[in-house]
């Protein structure tokens, strides 16, 4: 994407997030059918174009408050839990019957705030994502409240959404809202409020913009927004903020309507291999052969048969330095095998790896994702 003139027509692999007040109706606490249904003709419309969507939705616990008689505005921590759990089916439900109609498949993932903050969880949601996607899947993800404490819960599915953008290299990150973009001020109380069509860098004054919840479901705010665009934009994915309420959000967006977007950073998608080059200390190392090693030059992952020695104790998603016969440092990166895994496949083709392990890992022991030459 051009970081000057981000838009949706040009992202190839998008992130939409969906609050529950777009998605459930504050009168019947039902799903609203009608706009979720015109959602799901702009994400086939993308998909036809040849993006990649992954939906954020919340809405599981307004959709089971009413049924359950806990109406009033305070849950206990308990309470939510099992509204979550009634919920749940009901939102999915929604999202699959609606894509359904369009011959696209729903796949549903519930993740919570360890899930990102673990690598070895991390590297599983990440797998995961990536092969619904390759399915042509359309993964709808909201966060685990079922197990979810007030300790590790992300809180809003605005953060949450930047993390799986984050996670998946998304080009853009849609943060669906009730207001059209980043305003000077609340337009809601200050009518000399100016939008902001385009934020280059998220300084003091800009996240000084961010206000407190709205009342109603959504658990969000400006705020959460503006921490979500920290989050994506230093991962290299461009953020945009649109009005959801309209139907087909996604068509309006994509078509120029208004709202804000921010630039991604320029050296955000070299933030993490900077982190993983940089601080991480090898638990282990892969020798690679010549072969290996001018494949890994040229971009390439690191494939089982290009290894020739595996030493030091790792488990998956652990730091490693990869050298060569020599013994010269050639990279380092995250393996997706622990050490006694990678000892026996060392030197096997790819396709060998489930008759030797019996299950069937990634075809790479290092993907290019998460390599970096030195």
């Amino acid at each position: 994407m051009d970081l000057k003139q981000p838009s949706l027509a040009a992202a190839r692999r998008i992130v939409v997030k969906i609050g529950s007040a777009l998605v459930v109706d504050a009168d019947t606490a039902a799903p609203r059918e009608g706009w979720i249904a015109s959602v799901a003709a702009d994400v086939a419309a993308l998909r036809a174009q040849g993006a990649e969507v992954v939906l954020v939705s919340s809405g599981a616990i307004a959709l089971a408050r009413r049924a359950l008689g806990l109406t009033r505005r305070k849950l206990r921590l308990e309470e939510k839990q099992a509204a979550a759990a009634v919920g749940q089916i009901r939102l999915a439900g929604a999202w699959q019957a609606a894509l359904s109609r369009h011959g696209l498949n729903a796949a549903q993932l519930l993740l919570t705030l360890e899930d990102s903050e673990d690598r070895r969880r991390y590297l599983n949601a990440r797998a995961t994502l990536g092969t619904l996607l390759d399915l042509g899947c359309i993964p709808v993800i909201n966060e685990n409240d079922t197990v979810a404490t007030t300790e590790i819960r992300f809180g809003d599915n605005d953060r949450l959404a930047a993390r799986v953008a984050e996670m998946i290299h998304a080009d853009a990150l849609v943060l669906l809202s009730d207001i059209d973009g980043l305003y000077t001020a609340d337009p809601r109380n200050d009518p000399r409020a100016e939008h902001l069509p385009v934020v280059e860098r998220l300084t003091d004054d800009i996240m000084a913009m961010g206000g407190e919840p709205p009342p109603g479901y959504s658990s969000g705010g400006m705020r959460t927004k503006l921490i979500a665009a920290q989050v994506a934009t230093s991962a290299g994915c461009a953020m945009a903020i649109a009005l959801g309420k309209r139907d087909n959000p996604l068509a309006a967006l994509r078509d120029g309507a208004r709202c804000t977007w921010f630039l991604p950073a320029p050296e955000g998608r070299t933030s993490r291999k900077q982190w993983i080059a940089g601080s991480l200390a090898p638990l282990g190392v892969l020798r690679v052969d010549d072969g290996a090693a001018r494949a890994l030059r040229e971009g390439s992952s690191l494939l089982p048969a290009g290894v020739r020695e595996v030493s030091g104790s790792f488990g998956r998603g652990d730091p490693v330095s990869v050298r060569d016969m020599a013994g010269a440092e050639l990279a380092r990166g995250l393996s997706a095998y622990d050490s006694d895994a990678a000892r026996q496949i060392a030197g096997r083709r790819s396709a060998e790896i489930e008759d030797i392990l019996g299950w069937r890992g990634r075809d790479e022991i290092i993907h290019r994702d998460d390599l970096v030459l030195l």
